[in-house]
């Protein structure tokens, strides 16, 4: 009778994780920086393919696009206004430049090329306010990060061809309310301008939002609270994020699994009510899955909060320890004499295809870094999965976190002793990873995008029955 009831709570745990993961999520993730008519900017198209990574690992269909044209900017926002008609979470992200006209707010493509106040108003710029109405006007939460708050590029040439003395042409964008539902926020406050970040880097702005609106369990408005704090301080107080808000519920873009709580007040969609000591074994595990490959302190640090005397502790306090050290000494050892210049070069698509790696060359680099404890799928294809795990090897390793490899990284990466003797501390992370591992089925099940909390809901059932009924057996 106990394991039955055992199991119907397992299954009500994994229920409510898949329901919880089950919200329809789009994005619009564009960064446009090689303008053919003012100055470029060359980190807004790195910031989108940051942003449109760190969306996706936590569920968002993102639609993406760097360097777009007027024309090429419409195409991609019509398709995310069919895709975001009647979703739970909407989130607009732009970055580039952007111009203030009259009170209203415009977005440049990278062909714009405006000499007069009637240029803007009939098309070559795109209206911020009737794009965000048009597209996501029915999206139950809509979030709006606009890292625009440049100069305005063609504000002289608007000024000096205007008609009369009157137009308003102002620095930075135009403060914006946002309607129910909706949180809206600027680089910087109205009328001031953002600063774009080192070359071949994040802004201030979007990196303090990778950082911290997907943190497991934190709410949007107090991630928000986070990033101006953090903005604040890089920029040495030269910058300080605004924004304006009208949610009705607590968001949460990474949801810490728990179970539900009887007559628990509602809350907005794609939000979970904060961990609590009651919470299942279960519950705890899928917490773990979520941060154990982390190389943020913060993300160990929320969950020895949430389980101060977790299953996992000593693994959480081994990885915070391992983190705070650096790189193993064997990198320590493989970095010496190297070129100070080479952690700095950007590693991209176009660097990782010099190398010429096949099918079982990538295999190799995921069981490589699988072996060093960044775990990954060793499929032969570079996955968003596998991409965001390089990028956590390259952070830890002090090279510049792109998720692509260069000549220099792939050589250091083949370099590392990847087989040693297993050590206690081995055995304990082995066997942490056999208890998060779904038991083998004689079929492998389908991958579904659009749904992935319902196979995770069914993986994680399916490893914790298995394991139940063959100890039984072997009883």
């Amino acid at each position: 009778m106990r394991i039955l009831t055992l199991l119907a709570s397992l299954m009500c745990v994994a229920l409510s994780v898949s329901a919880a993961k089950a919200d329809r999520r789009v994005a619009f993730v564009v960064g446009n920086g090689s303008y053919k008519n003012v100055a470029q900017l060359p980190n807004p198209p790195i910031d989108a393919k940051a942003m449109a990574a760190t969306l996706r690992n936590v569920g968002f269909e993102v639609i993406e696009g760097s360097n777009l044209t007027r024309d090429q900017m419409t195409e991609k926002l019509l398709d995310f206004g069919r895709k975001a008609q009647g979703s739970d979470v909407a989130v607009f992200y732009y970055a580039g430049h952007g111009i203030a006209v009259s009170g209203s707010n415009y977005l440049l493509p990278v062909d714009a090329d405006i000499k007069s106040e009637m240029d803007v108003k009939l098309g070559a710029a795109i209206n911020i306010d009737l794009t965000l109405e048009q597209t996501m006007g029915d999206a139950k939460v809509k979030l709006v990060f606009l890292d625009a708050c440049r100069d305005n590029p063609f504000a002289a040439k608007i000024k000096s061809n205007s008609a009369t003395r009157s137009v308003n042409v102002q620095s930075g964008l135009a403060e914006m309310k946002s309607g129910e539902g909706t949180l809206i926020a600027f680089a910087t406050g109205p009328g001031q301008t953002a600063l774009d970040g080192q070359e071949g880097n994040n802004s201030p702005f979007t990196r303090a939002l990778i950082d911290n609106i997907t943190k497991p369990g934190v709410e949007i408005q107090q991630a928000m609270t986070s990033v101006r704090a953090q903005v604040n301080e890089e920029t040495h107080k030269g910058q300080l994020p605004w924004g304006h808000t009208n949610l009705i519920g607590a968001v949460y873009l990474n949801q810490a699994p728990t179970t539900q709580v009887a007559n628990a007040a509602p809350t907005a969609a794609g939000s979970v009510p904060a961990a609590t000591a009651g919470s299942s074994d279960g519950v705890e595990l899928e917490y773990w899955r979520s941060v154990k490959e982390s190389n943020k302190p913060e993300e160990l640090n929320a969950y020895l909060t949430a389980y101060p005397n977790g299953q996992f502790k000593a693994l959480a306090l081994a990885r915070l320890a391992a983190i705070k050290s650096g790189p193993s000494t064997a990198t320590r050892t493989l970095n010496a004499g190297v070129d100070p210049a080479t952690f700095t070069d950007e590693a991209t698509q176009l660097t990782e295809d010099q190398i010429g790696l096949d099918k079982n060359g990538r295999r190799d680099v995921q069981r490589r870094l699988t072996g060093l404890g960044f775990d990954t799928k060793q499929t032969g294809a570079f996955s968003d999965e596998t991409r965001t795990v390089i990028k956590r090897w390259q952070a830890a390793r002090g090279y510049p976190s792109s998720g692509y490899l260069n000549k220099h990284q792939h050589k250091a990466l083949l370099s590392e002793v990847v087989a040693t003797p297993p050590t206690a501390s081995d055995s304990s992370q082995k066997a942490a990873r056999r208890a998060s591992a779904p038991a083998p089925s004689s079929a492998p099940a389908p991958q579904q995008r659009s749904n992935p909390g319902d196979a995770a809901g069914a993986a994680f059932v399916g490893g914790v029955v298995g394991g139940m009924m063959g100890g039984m057996f072997r009883r």
